[in-house]
Order: C-alpha cells, then structure tokens, then sequence
C-alpha cells in the first residue's frame, strides 16, 4: 500500500477531550525561515545544508528521493526536512496511543505565518512537547503574554509539558577549548560553536524551572556497539509519575545536553544521568564528571497542577535509532 496522501496548508481542527486520552501537539520554537536563510557561508551556529550532509554521510542519502534537487531541498531547508521525517515515528506511535492526531506548530513556518505560543496551540493539548531547536542567534523568545499563557495551561489538571533546550556546544571564546569538545562528540556535521535553546530556556526559568542547557556530550555505548546508547543511572525513588517504567535507555546521539540544575530547592529533580563517552577529553570530564543530567523532573507545585519533563527532542527522532525501552518512554509521556 501507498503512504497516504499527505496534506499542507490547513488550518488545525481542534480535537475534542476524550476522557483518559491525552491530545498530543508538538510546537518547534524555531523560525524556519531564519534557520533556513542563514548564509552558508558562516561557519558556526546554522544547520548543515542537506549538500553538507550528504558529503559526511555518504552513501546513506544518494538515493534520488534525497540527492536530486528537482525532488529534495539541497540547503538549509532539506537538512530541516529531515526533522520532520524522523519524527512521523513518534507521531504515528503517539497517535495509536491516544487516539488523537499529533499535529506539528512551528513559532513561524516555511511560509512565514507566526504563531506565537497561545490558546491555538494550548486549548484542545494535554501535552505538549516543545522543541528547542533554535539557534540563539535568531532571537527566538516568549514574550510575557506566551509565558503567562503556558503558566496558566499547566493549571488546569493533567497538563504535562515535555521542553529540551538542546545542546550549547563552544559557549566560549577560547579557540582551544571549541576543538576539544568538537572532538569528544566527533560530528562533523556540528560546528565549533552552536548554541541553541534561547526560547525554551526562557520558558522555564519564566516558569521558575532550574534548569540550564550545557555542554554537547557524547553518551557511552553499549561494549562491542558503535551506536547502541549505554543504560542511563535511573533514580527511580524520585519518579512519582512513573516515567521511567520499563526503561532502561533512550537513544544514542552524538552530542547531547547537561542539564545543569542552577539551584537546588527540589522545584526540579534530576531522574536519571547518562555515563559519558570516556574515549576523548571534555571539560566536564576533566572536571571529574562521569554522567551528565539528561532527564529532568518538575513535579506539580502551588498553582501548577501540570509537570514539566526536560529531555532534549533527539529522544523523539528516529534519526538517532530507537528500541523497544525508547518506545515506552514514549508511551510513558503520554499515559502515566
């Protein structure tokens, strides 16, 4: 059988509450066009061009669907189009979970229509997983009107909200230590300086949420494996909602966030630590870390009746693999 057809330009129909089924939505707090339009010609903070990926992956995209430009993107935009064929996986799993339609918001798309973070993505969502893949030099962030609407959201019973600043990689001036970590994670497809997430940490520390995004790093593997991601430690005392049930890993990626608590009054807790890829010197390592925080918890509190889950989108993408503990996380988010 043929895929379906597929569908553009259409306005979102809201679903309607279903009693023990979530409404899963997934909002992209990049601007499209600013990532796409960002001159190839400079070295850091952008997105490889699908031209770029082609050349470091090769032969894996050499098929015409990818590599003939009547039929693919060969810029920017192709390598952004990738995201959104690595994540109909998590879409369609969700989906047969809940029984509900995951739809896809981007803060401003291909054709440049804005939508801000407001009731038209909150009202018919129970939970919404926000990815922060923006570049920081595009200066995407909340306003006060966005960060009061999510406040106000996460109020109303049996809200989650799962958001992942993703990786800061070379957040320094110093020459040598952007080589140092451009060679622990070992992917040439990322720059000696990206620094990503300005939206989605603006949005948790709006929401009173600790966390800071650092670091790139790149997670040990499973001995006699190249890319089958190593157990995380679990701390599994401190997981009321059950969000670590039946798993024991997520996925491999090459280079992926700390999620450094910025204070420790227990708004936030840590739920599981990932071992360290010992094979090439970092900055957190020679400061005597092993693991880094790649899960984070914060549970109800006061007003907030919804929890925040912090784990950065590469979880949700296929493009970095997946299994069978990866796909309970997933149900995981959208059940317990």
């Amino acid at each position: 059988m043929s895929d379906p057809a597929r569908t553009y330009n259409q306005a979102h129909q809201p679903r309607p509450y279903t009693p023990g089924r979530r409404r899963v939505s997934v909002y992209l707090s990049w601007s499209y066009p600013a990532e796409a339009n960002r001159p190839t010609i400079e070295m850091d903070n952008r997105f490889s061009t699908m031209t770029e990926v082609r050349r470091v992956t090769w032969p894996a995209y050499e098929v015409p669907r990818f590599a003939d430009p009547m039929q693919f993107q060969q810029g920017i935009g192709g390598a952004l189009e990738l995201f959104f064929w690595a994540w109909v996986p998590f879409q369609t799993l969700v989906g047969e979970v809940t029984g509900h339609p995951v739809p896809v918001f981007q803060r401003v798309d291909q054709a440049g229509f804005a939508l801000p973070l407001d009731e038209r993505v909150l009202d018919d969502c129970d939970t919404l997983f926000l990815f922060g893949l923006d570049h920081n030099i595009t200066g995407q962030t909340p306003s006060p009107a966005e960060i009061e609407a999510v406040r106000a959201w996460l109020g109303r019973e049996g809200t989650r909200l799962v958001i992942g600043p993703h990786h800061d990689v070379g957040a320094t001036d110093d020459l040598e230590q952007r080589a140092m970590e451009y060679a622990h994670h070992g992917d040439a497809l990322v720059p000696r300086q990206q620094r990503f997430g300005q939206y989605a940490l603006a949005l948790l520390h709006g929401l009173g949420v600790p966390v800071q995004n650092r670091w790139a790093l790149r997670p040990a593997v499973r001995p006699g494996t190249r890319d089958k991601i190593a157990p995380f430690t679990a701390f599994r005392d401190v997981d009321a909602a059950g969000l670590l049930t039946g798993v024991e890993s997520l996925n491999f990626h090459m280079h992926l966030p700390h999620y450094a608590l910025t204070r420790d009054d227990g708004t936030a807790r840590v739920l599981a630590t990932q071992p360290i890829d010992l094979a090439h010197p970092h900055p957190m390592t020679q400061a005597g870390e092993m693991e880094f925080n790649t899960l984070v918890w914060a549970p109800p509190a006061g007003d907030r009746a919804g929890d925040i889950v912090v784990c950065d989108s590469t979880v949700f993408s296929t493009l970095f693999g997946g299994d069978a503990s990866l796909e309970r996380f997933w149900k995981n988010l959208v059940t317990a």
